[in-house]
């Protein structure tokens, strides 16, 4: 057999023997792709993320993993609302007069 049967078969079984890997790599690709616009910048960002999800390598209950998915959806919200009140507080600076 090819080797690259090989490792799409150990792929396959590993995908099976963990389903919530593909959430995983989902929610830290989202994560991510928000981190471009972090206000701190992206390296700052893509730092802290990393450091968080090898904080939690070593998780093998499907609970506990589907907890720390739902947290991390939790976090996609909030930078959203972020990243939005950030460009509406620009928008009303440039539009509106300053309140006194």
């Amino acid at each position: 057999m090819p080797e690259y049967h090989v490792c799409l078969k150990d792929r396959l079984i590993s995908d099976m023997a963990n389903p919530l890997r593909g959430e995983v790599i989902r929610l830290y690709k989202n994560l991510l792709y928000l981190g471009r616009d972090y206000p701190q910048g992206f390296g700052y960002f893509r730092g802290r993320l990393k450091t968080a999800f090898m904080k939690n390598k070593d998780v093998t209950d499907p609970e506990k993993i589907r907890k720390l998915v739902a947290r991390g959806d939790f976090v996609i919200k909030e930078l959203e609302a972020l990243y939005f009140l950030r460009k509406y507080r620009a928008m009303k600076k440039r539009y509106y007069e300053p309140d006194k």
